[in-house]
């Protein structure tokens, strides 16, 4: 029983903690069309900690962790991004009732993406962002899928000040080591509003299809934060992501700083 609680909790990790794409407008998850201008350099460096509880074969099991992330856009033309992400620092805690059952650190996977902002009329606007996941983290100790992956995620914005709203539809090519199934769509839906010079509110809210084929629910989520623009060139965020479903984290908190130049 203890064996079989183990591979169920080991599951259910890697499933709340391998990162997916490199997303913009941290702490938003839903991209936003918008790229960096040709010659215009962006750096995010963001953190996160994540909470979660289960009860697996009868046992409670608490999960905790989190990572820190940089992430470089580069502007090649004025409506193309070369995105590169890096999850430098990931850890994460297993415990089974009072035992502590994994206690594992290191770096995860690597992302590049491209955007290419295609349509622009009037404050609405499209862009498609294709993506490749690099295997760089050890998928032995839950920090990596194990295998290249591939994602292109359709994106449409519409501008009308104060309010700003965005949407994601994307299929994840979800290449693993681990028998998770490997065709995922995601769908999400994000919205913010100047509330005054230089800050903003932000919502998001997501669903994406659950990588274990037995599972009875996909994940889905809703993120409140603020992002507060110090200067032109300057931001920064803050939010807390809730899981909506039990296969979702339960509970994130979030932080980050976004420098352009």
């Amino acid at each position: 029983m203890y064996f079989k609680s183990l591979i169920g909790t080991l599951a259910l990790y890697s499933i709340l903690f391998v990162p997916a794409a490199a997303w913009a407008s941290h702490p938003l998850i839903t991209d936003d069309s918008g790229t960096q201008g040709k010659g215009r350099t962006q750096i995010e460096v963001n953190g996160q900690y994540d909470s979660d509880k289960e009860t697996v074969s009868g046992v409670s099991v608490k999960s905790t962790g989190g990572q820190a992330a940089t992430t470089l856009s580069y502007g090649i033309t004025t409506n193309v991004d070369l995105v590169l992400s890096l999850p430098y620092v990931v850890w994460s805690r297993v415990k089974e009732g009072v035992v502590t059952i994994s206690d594992e650190k290191g770096i995860s996977d690597a992302n590049f993406e491209a955007k290419w902002r295609f349509f622009e009329k009037d404050g609405l606007s499209f862009a498609v962002k294709p993506g490749v996941s690099f295997p760089t983290g050890d998928e032995n100790k839950g920090l990596g899928a194990g295998k290249t992956g591939y994602h292109v995620f359709l994106i449409g914005s519409e501008e009308a000040a104060p309010w700003g709203f965005h949407a994601n539809l994307g299929y994840i090519r979800n290449g693993n080591k681990a028998d998770e199934r490997k065709d995922l769509w995601h769908a999400s839906l994000a919205a913010t509003y100047d509330v005054a010079e230089g800050l903003k509110l932000v919502g998001n809210a997501g669903l994406e299809q659950n990588p274990d084929s037995a599972a009875d629910n996909d994940p889905a989520f809703f993120i409140a934060g603020i992002i507060y623009s110090v200067n032109d060139n300057f931001d920064l965020d803050a939010g807390i992501k809730a899981g909506l479903t039990s296969s979702e984290t339960d509970l994130s908190l979030m932080a980050g700083a976004s420098f352009r130049f």
